[in-house]
């Protein structure tokens, strides 16, 4: 039985043969490309409907850390923008995960990260004083503090978090489970919304999510990360930020503290080491640039 990701490359392939009247030699990289792309998807269990701007970063690094030139990485980058606009033609896909990718000049595909300083103007940035404001402290120092993702945080019942030893037991893709430390910071928060503001939330009606919306039920990730965006405004960090954001400066910020990159996988829940291994250029990017900023002579 072939793949669904098989299936749309061989459409698509398809589609070029009988619309563009390509050469054999143009069709034949289409497909080498593509193929690369599917076999990194079924690695990391991942479908191509459900690809998103992060993966693709983590599949164009994945092909420099396997040693293809600048070069070939181009044309894979010109061969999945095609690829994805076909796929927005056919209405497969509501958002093309190619905008605003292209080569740049270092060779390198890098998430945007914060720096610890800018992590923590956000997670300072609501006010304790009002409830809903206290939850989405604690739901932000736990982000920061597990580097889950934000669905995985927004499903955290009662059971899947024990303040006294101090871990939460995440459920990830697949219904895969893993266990994650809890910061002091993050245990203290998450005590002091429960004790101070989640009652006032939830008003009785919830009593199994962690995080409740203001109607006490279980908040949704479009409604957290239109709350997060708020935030970005009253603070003074000039960068493109999206609901991983977070997670990934847990991770960068992690390796940049002498973490093992297969510990971090972990953490992370990632399937692949090839998907963690993104964030050791993050990191080594952003030392260099520390480097250079504050040596003498940088």
């Amino acid at each position: 039985m072939q793949s669904e990701s098989k299936l749309l490359i061989e459409t698509f392939l398809d589609s070029l043969w009988l619309e563009k009247n390509l050469s054999q030699n143009t069709l034949e990289s289409y497909k080498n490309d593509l193929s690369k792309f599917r076999n990194f998807l079924e690695k990391n269990n991942k479908s191509v409907l459900k690809a998103d701007h992060f993966l693709i970063l983590s599949f164009l690094s994945f092909l420099l850390d396997k040693g293809f030139s600048s070069k070939t990485v181009s044309r894979n980058i010109s061969s999945l923008k095609s690829f994805f606009k076909y796929l927005i033609s056919v209405e497969h896909i509501k958002i093309n995960p190619m905008l605003n990718i292209d080569a740049p000049k270092s060779g390198l595909f890098l998430p945007t990260t914060l720096t610890v300083e800018e992590t923590q103007q956000i997670l300072d940035a609501p006010n304790e004083l009002r409830a809903i404001e206290m939850r989405d402290k604690a739901m932000l120092y736990t982000l920061y503090a597990t580097g889950m993702r934000i669905s995985e945080l927004i499903s955290l019942n009662m059971h899947n978090v024990d303040l006294t030893r101090g871990s939460v037991q995440v459920i990830g893709k697949g219904g895969k489970e893993r266990l994650i430390p809890l910061t002091s910071d993050a245990i203290n928060m998450i005590k002091k919304y429960l004790t101070e503001a989640r009652e006032k939330l939830s008003k009785g009606k919830d009593h199994n999510n962690i995080f409740v919306s203001t109607h006490g039920k279980q908040i949704s990730r479009h409604s957290f990360w239109h709350r997060i965006k708020a935030y970005l405004k009253k603070v003074d960090v000039n960068k493109e930020v999206h609901p991983h954001t977070l997670r990934h400066a847990f991770a960068t910020h992690m390796l940049n503290n002498g973490a093992d990159l297969r510990s971090v996988q972990l953490l992370l829940g990632h399937s692949d080491l090839a998907t963690t291994q993104i964030y050791t250029h993050v990191a080594q990017a952003e030392v260099k640039n520390l480097h250079k900023k504050h040596h003498p002579r940088g």
